[in-house]
């Protein structure tokens, strides 16, 4: 049988209509919808901007990949019991306001990270942890970050030492951080979302 062309013409075009009115609808569910929605979400008042050191940080935390192993975005209760790991409480739209782009991230091979500055507010941790994990944690299968370290035969005005212990250190000299190891700390550190909220936020619970 022979289909006559306009025929034809007239069903490719209701499927290519078809197709773009797939999108179109999946982008204003998905996309358009949300971002209507959460625009006028308020600015939680203990939530901060980063700082420049801290943006720089942020930039090395996804330039090393941080955000596939770990995430920042604790689960309400109903969920999972990352309340109970100490992760805080659920995560709300608000928190993200200054994030672009976002680092919710999608596995849990290490812990999440939205309030590991109130877990480990000390810069020193940080850097041994960045020197080398299993120093601090044993057993941790995170990567070390050497390259982010000097080793001088001694430290100069300025430098911030990162006092390694036995065996993980150099044999002669000290590990002096770089600028990009202490502004990833200092990201690390500024990650607080314990900040209060209101019910009207959609977070269960109060802040601690």
């Amino acid at each position: 049988m022979i289909i006559p062309e306009n025929r034809t013409s007239r069903e490719a075009v209701g499927i290519v209509v078809g197709a773009a009115g797939i999108l179109m609808f999946a982008g204003f569910v998905l996309v358009a919808a949300p971002y209507l929605q959460l625009q006028s979400a308020p600015i939680p008042e203990g939530l901060k901007p980063y700082t420049e050191a801290q943006e720089r940080g942020r930039a090395k935390y996804v330039n090393l990949g941080c955000v596939y192993c770990h995430s920042q975005q604790p689960r309400d209760p109903s969920v999972a019991p990352d309340d109970q790991r100490g992760w805080g409480r659920p995560s709300i739209p608000a928190d993200y306001t200054y994030d672009y782009p976002h680092l919710l991230g999608t596995m849990r091979t290490g812990p999440d990270l939205l309030n590991i500055g109130v877990r480990q507010p000390s810069q020193a941790w940080h850097l041994l942890h960045l020197y080398q994990p299993r120093a601090l944690v044993r057993g941790s299968i995170m990567p070390a970050y050497p390259f982010l370290f000097d080793v001088k035969d001694a430290a100069a005005p300025g430098d911030v030492v990162v006092d390694v212990p036995a065996p993980y250190g150099p044999q002669e000299g000290v590990v002096v951080a770089k600028r990009a190891a202490l502004d990833l700390a200092a990201y690390l550190m500024g990650l607080d979302r314990t900040y209060p909220v209101g019910p009207a936020s959609g977070a269960r619970g109060d802040a601690r």
